[in-house]
């Protein structure tokens, strides 16, 4: 059985949707009934035994900084996303390891649950993703990490399940996401990838339908719920409202 996996979490972004609110921090440092989205993470992930955790800082990155975490710098954060975010922090990808939005919370059974599937790529996915999206505004049904396909740009009514923005890589997978990268980045650079206008803005869902288009297989660990996105004010007053909630 493999140890406990590494957790890398990709907080370079600048939040732009919760604007005034990310003005003076990043969104990963919004609280959430006294915690930060990013202590919540933290603390989650370490619930489960995940005590070794790197954070790929971008955005404000002077005021992300917490005990005992490992830290890679992304300085392209405003002309990159997600993906090349990710490879900010390659030096942790040996051996398994989980990758991680970092403006997603989850219940540790979530967590639980992704670290008991051996499978070298493992996705989360909410099969009962359509009902959090009821009333969203800030946020459409339209913009969801969706999974049939991976991606963003497939219809709604043709989608089994969202993408949370959680995927675990066994020491093997994740030699293998490497090297495709790598590929990737060598063919792809400056050019259109996936449903990117060019490589480089890129989001990882890109990467890991290139991976099943490639014959790679991605298994997901289906859940239903019990995880939650702050991507607007609208998201942020809806989660603090459930956590407020949950503490009473």
């Amino acid at each position: 059985m493999n140890k406990t996996p590494k957790a890398i979490i990709i907080a370079a972004g600048m939040g732009k949707r919760l604007n005034p609110l990310t003005e003076d921090k990043p969104k990963c440092l919004l609280e959430i009934e006294g915690k930060t989205i990013m202590e919540r993470q933290l603390e989650t992930l370490r619930l489960c035994g995940v005590n070794n955790a790197a954070i790929v800082r971008g955005y404000q990155a002077d005021k992300i900084n917490f005990a005992g975490v490992t830290y890679y710098e992304n300085p392209n954060y405003q002309n990159n996303n997600i993906l090349n975010s990710l490879f900010y922090a390659e030096a942790s990808m040996e051996g398994n390891f989980i990758a991680s939005y970092s403006d997603i919370l989850y219940d540790k059974s979530v967590l639980e649950r992704l670290l008991e599937d051996q499978h070298d790529v493992v996705i989360v996915v909410d099969t009962d993703w359509r009902e959090y999206y009821r009333g969203r505004i800030g946020h459409p049904i339209e913009e969801a990490g969706k999974v049939l396909k991976i991606g963003k740009k497939i219809k709604a009514d043709e989608v089994d399940g969202e993408f949370i923005g959680m995927v675990k890589f066994s020491k093997n997978g994740s030699e293998v996401f490497k090297r495709e990268f790598r590929r990737v980045k060598k063919e792809c650079g400056g050019k259109s990838f996936h449903e990117a206008a060019i490589f480089e803005r890129s989001y990882l869902t890109d990467m890991l339908q290139e991976l099943i288009d490639r014959g790679i297989d991605v298994y997901p660990v289906l859940i239903k719920k019990n995880w939650w996105e702050i991507d607007t004010a609208e998201d942020l007053e809806k989660v603090r409202k459930i956590f407020k909630e949950k503490n009473n």
